[in-house]
């Protein structure tokens, strides 16, 4: 029996799941690559998913969620947390979620140690992808000093 693709697995989770977006799925699987090598636990070229996830390469949930935060800051700037929450992502239970759908489904391995717990209330969505874009407050009262000075 031929084993099927991530793609193949993906089309299945999407018609008896649809709640997140295709391009949550393949978002956080390109957050894990990017954790991993972060962490310096990419040794060799990237595998399929699947196969990827020896325990040295293992990555906990809290290190998945600071990579998705970096990524996505780098990748969609701004746009982070607009482009999060139209592929149906608004917390980061969200992202734990998709892991362990993800994980049912073959495309991911977790260890004992794993659980949702892992990805609740691990960090606020405006704090990690909007707040880094807002003007300091720091920032505005000191221009505002300066200007009333001049005055």
């Amino acid at each position: 029996m031929q084993e099927l693709s991530d793609e193949e697995i993906l089309e299945q989770i999407l018609t008896k799941n649809p709640r997140y977006h295709r391009d949550a799925y393949f978002f956080l699987r390109d957050a894990l690559i990017y954790t991993r090598k972060m962490l310096d636990r990419e040794k060799k070229p990237a595998k399929p998913i699947k196969r990827a996830a020896t325990q040295e390469q293992h990555v906990s949930g809290q290190e998945l969620l600071d990579g998705i935060r970096q990524m996505a800051l780098e990748t969609y700037g701004p746009m982070a947390q607009t482009v999060l929450e139209e592929w149906g992502i608004r917390s980061c239970a969200d992202f734990g979620r998709i892991v362990f759908i993800m994980v049912e489904n073959g495309m991911l391995k977790k260890t004992e140690k794993d659980s949702m717990a892992d990805f609740e209330n691990a960090y606020d969505f405006h704090d990690a992808f909007r707040k880094p874009f807002l003007p300091r407050a720091g920032k505005s009262e000191t221009a505002r000093e300066s200007d009333v000075a001049k005055a």
